[in-house]
């Protein structure tokens, strides 16, 4: 397909159709690079655990890190080797 580049402020760009949007998953924000003499944009790949650790910290530090059930035993569970 073939696109006009337009000017747009003090850059330029090109206005990517959103079905060609939808088909490759691009939402929101996208990671745009050059490889080998091409524009490559792709959908953001995040980690799901980002943040977690220091999620983790902040509520160690508030001290709302108790367990929510109490500990509790099987019985027989004395009686294992590991």
């Amino acid at each position: 397909m073939e696109v006009a580049i337009r000017k747009m402020g003090n850059s330029q760009g090109v206005l990517i159709p959103k079905p060609i949007l939808a088909q490759v998953g691009l939402e929101g924000t996208a990671d745009l690079q050059v490889r080998d003499g091409v524009i490559e944009i792709r959908a953001v790949r995040r980690n799901p655990r980002e943040g977690w650790a220091d999620d983790a910290r902040r509520i160690a530090e508030q001290r709302d890190d108790a367990l929510v059930w109490a500990e509790f035993a099987n019985d027989g569970d004395n009686e294992l080797v590991w």
